[in-house]
């Protein structure tokens, strides 16, 4: 008899299933609109030409070893980051507020966070996350003790729009002192984000009500091209005197997905108390994997303080921000052309890698049974997929998924 014979099989998140039953299809027009990973003009994976360069010069430098980073990680890299999130001229920095310490990408910072919060945060432990979110929001937060996944409204499925009416009164109804987890831009999934005016109405209400923020900033230059364009919200509640997190990834803005590069910048009311909390968040990485690795975060470096990288890196992301807009507009052009029934203009007003389509779990699962499109059933499409070559294709799929789907 096994100490274990209790434990359930757990299935995979619908992404990688999806991703991993994409990849051993064998038709040959079956088109993944799966992860959540950029793609160039033909389908394929981009290693970011300045990446290659720096890896190129990380390789001939004998003067670098393989020893330990230390419990923060590499700190010309967590310097840069908070200076690329809050700008360089930011009160916060001057003023030594804000302290950084490097993770296991976007996903390691939330983590950090959470647990941090859970520990250390006074007020309530509700973490307000918007409905629909990412999904290892809801995974990560259920399992660590002391904190409680709730959800506000976000997506209006009639507008396709934000809906910032019940998201306000939501949170001017939460309770007083919770954590509000925000995407700083290109929501994931609805690719929807409020305006500038909607973030002064959004933080006002935190404000009121004393509700914590916690940023999740993964695609930053992806709705624009320019970093100080999408690190607005952040900013802004910077200038309001916030304390808060902001959790980001360069898994998609550097291309550097498998190296697992990410920061936790925390922002304090003073520099004593920044540095508190830093020291905390450094134990809590030393209870959990004790150090991060020093690859992709020296990559990082390069590409953020050599001025000549990071002009490069910069034109990088203008590049990975137009494919997308072009992605966006070759399968907008194709449902038109193709007279798919329905308004589709909201692909073309929705922002960075994802759009939610407004397709129906019937009509996904028409595409991805008769037509090899695998996409999430909620409709979530990642728009790197599409292509100039595939778009047709996909427009005819969605056409004949809306017109002959039943719907249960």
């Amino acid at each position: 008899m096994s100490s274990f014979s209790s434990v359930d099989y757990v299935e995979l998140p619908a992404v990688f299933a999806l991703s991993e039953r994409c990849n051993q299809d064998k038709h040959p027009e079956k088109v993944n609109l799966t992860i959540g990973a950029y793609r160039d003009e033909s389908g394929k994976p981009w290693v970011l030409p300045v990446v290659r360069k720096a890896e190129s010069m990380l390789a001939a430098d004998d003067t670098l070893n393989k020893e330990y980073l230390s419990m923060g990680g590499l700190q010309s890299f967590t310097d840069a980051t908070m200076r690329l999130v809050l700008g360089d001229n930011s009160s916060v920095i001057q003023e030594d507020r804000g302290v950084a310490l490097q993770t296991l990408s976007g996903t390691g910072a939330l983590y950090i966070a959470f647990q941090f919060i859970a520990q250390f945060y006074p007020g309530c432990k509700d973490i307000l996350v918007s409905n629909p979110s990412w999904g290892n929001h809801k995974l990560m937060i259920d399992r660590i003790p002391g904190l409680n996944f709730v959800q506000y409204t976000y997506y209006n499925s009639q507008t396709m729009k934000v809906d910032v009416e019940a998201m306000c009164q939501e949170l001017d109804n939460a309770k007083t002192g919770s954590v509000v987890l925000l995407h700083a831009c290109a929501h994931n999934p609805t690719g929807i984000d409020p305006s500038k005016e909607d973030w002064h109405r959004i933080a006002y209400i935190c404000k009121k009500n004393r509700l914590f923020p916690l940023f999740d900033l993964a695609y930053l230059g992806y709705v624009s091209g320019n970093f100080d364009e999408d690190a607005y919200s952040i900013r802004y509640f910077a200038k309001m005197g916030f304390e808060f997190f902001v959790c980001q990834s360069f898994a998609k803005n550097m291309g550097l997905y498998c190296e697992r590069v990410g920061n936790l910048t925390f922002v304090g009311n003073t520099a004593e108390i920044s540095h508190k909390c830093l020291s905390q968040m450094k134990i809590i990485v030393r209870s959990v994997y004790s150090n991060p690795p020093a690859h992709g975060a020296r990559i990082a470096s390069m590409c953020l303080t050599n001025k000549e990288m990071r002009a490069e890196w910069e034109d990088c992301v203008k590049e990975m921000h137009a494919r997308i807009r072009r992605s966006r507009k070759y399968l907008h052009t194709a449902l038109k052309t193709c007279n798919a029934p329905g308004n589709w203009d909201h692909i073309l007003t929705q922002n960075g890698m994802f759009s939610y389509t407004g397709l129906s779990k019937a009509q996904c699962e028409v595409l991805i049974e008769t037509h090899h499109v695998y996409l999430l059933k909620s409709g979530r499409i990642s728009i790197c997929g599409i292509t100039e070559e595939n778009a047709k294709y996909v427009a005819l799929a969605i056409k004949d998924a809306v017109q002959n789907a039943k719907e249960n």
